[in-house]
């Protein structure tokens, strides 16, 4: 059983669970929403009033998953994480984390392919709410996992950060000794057609040396790219970038409204990792 943790400053001690809240032994006090989460985020743990992702971003991207677009990179990130050939292994012998989870799309492929208990943590109360509503099987608490995992240390066998936020010393904390750390990282090509026809520039933008080099604390394990092209509506079109960028300009908005039908790569580099150095970094 996951042990949660009070996050108010300089308190850290563990959370039980009451019929509607959760509280800690100093008499701090978490309500539970009728969805379902917790908000363990604190105002000094924000940046602003309402930060992570807004309802309308939440929205796009919950119907750009349920189309089915993402499912090539949902069974790419199952398989990697079980393994290849008979040495195959789900995570029924301990937890698993979706630190930055979004509404929980992600996550759920987790529970129901690896059949294990499953927490997930976002700081936008839209996308864990939405996240609570949708999949009830799934724990979902809100907090700032770019400061602080609400999780005892050595809680989870699994920690994922899908196209989300990295944190390398939570990540540890909260893994087991011989726990696995999956980061999902936008490929170079990743949406590279939208990219070009709305924002004028198709750059290519590696991120994964870079992201190795951040986790020099594991060892990295295997890598992989999983890419597909699939046929977008306007729709999905509009739901796609709502979900992937803000702030777009006038102009780019013309653009975004202009296209119909378009052929679009989907694309990730997934990088999978086990706590510690290698031996090679050690000596």
């Amino acid at each position: 059983m996951v042990t949660s943790l009070c996050t108010v400053r300089g308190c850290r001690l563990p959370l039980d669970r009451e019929e509607r809240r959760f509280t800690c032994a100093n008499g701090h006090s978490f309500d539970i929403a009728r969805s379902g989460y917790c908000n363990l985020l604190q105002p000094q743990d924000r940046r602003s009033a309402h930060p992570g992702d807004s309802k309308e971003a939440v929205n796009a991207r919950r119907r750009f998953a349920e189309r089915g677009f993402l499912e090539p990179i949902a069974e790419a990130i199952i398989a990697i994480i079980r393994g290849p050939g008979p040495e195959a292994r789900g995570l029924r012998q301990g937890a698993a984390l979706d630190a930055g989870c979004g509404d929980g799309w992600f996550t759920d492929a987790l529970r129901r392919e690896l059949g294990a208990e499953t927490h997930a943590v976002d700081i936008s109360v839209p996308a864990i709410d939405a996240a609570a509503r949708k999949y009830a099987d799934c724990s979902f608490v809100v907090a700032n996992a770019d400061r602080f995992l609400p999780y005892a240390g050595g809680s989870f066998a699994l920690v994922t950060s899908i196209t989300a936020r990295m944190n390398p010393s939570e990540f540890a904390r909260v893994l087991t000794e011989d726990g696995r750390l999956l980061i999902v990282l936008p490929a170079p090509d990743d949406l590279i057609e939208l990219r070009e026809a709305v924002l004028g520039e198709a750059t290519l933008t590696d991120r994964v040396d870079r992201t190795i080099a951040t986790f020099s604390n594991f060892t990295l394990e295997r890598r992989q790219r999983v890419s597909h092209t699939a046929r977008l509506d306007a729709q999905a079109i509009h739901d796609v970038m709502a979900s992937s960028y803000r702030g777009l300009r006038t102009k780019q908005r013309e653009r975004l409204a202009a296209l119909a039908d378009l052929d679009v790569t989907l694309s990730r580099d997934l990088l999978l990792f086990t706590c510690g150095p290698s031996p090679a970094s050690r000596s």
